[in-house]
């Protein structure tokens, strides 16, 4: 029995950054390029079903008990 790993509840969510947004969320992190960010690999589990692209910025939002969502960015390598 195969179990989906997107849809298990201690999985964040995984969304693929539109392309128009990059240069707004380069900003916003204040970093000059893509290659600052922290990478998350293509055959990565949690985001194979999103079918990425080398070079996609993939936003992550997990929920914390403290901040009640954080959200954070990986470049997929």
């Amino acid at each position: 029995m195969a179990i989906k790993i997107d849809t298990h509840n201690l999985v964040p969510k995984h969304v693929i950054m539109p392309k128009e947004t990059l240069s707004e969320l380069l900003s916003k992190l204040q970093v000059d390029s893509t290659e600052q960010l922290p990478i998350i690999l293509r055959n990565d589990p949690s985001i194979k079903r999103l079918k990425p692209e080398k070079g996609d910025i993939i936003k992550i939002s997990r929920k914390s008990l403290t901040a009640g969502s954080y959200t954070y960015y990986r470049v997929v390598r």
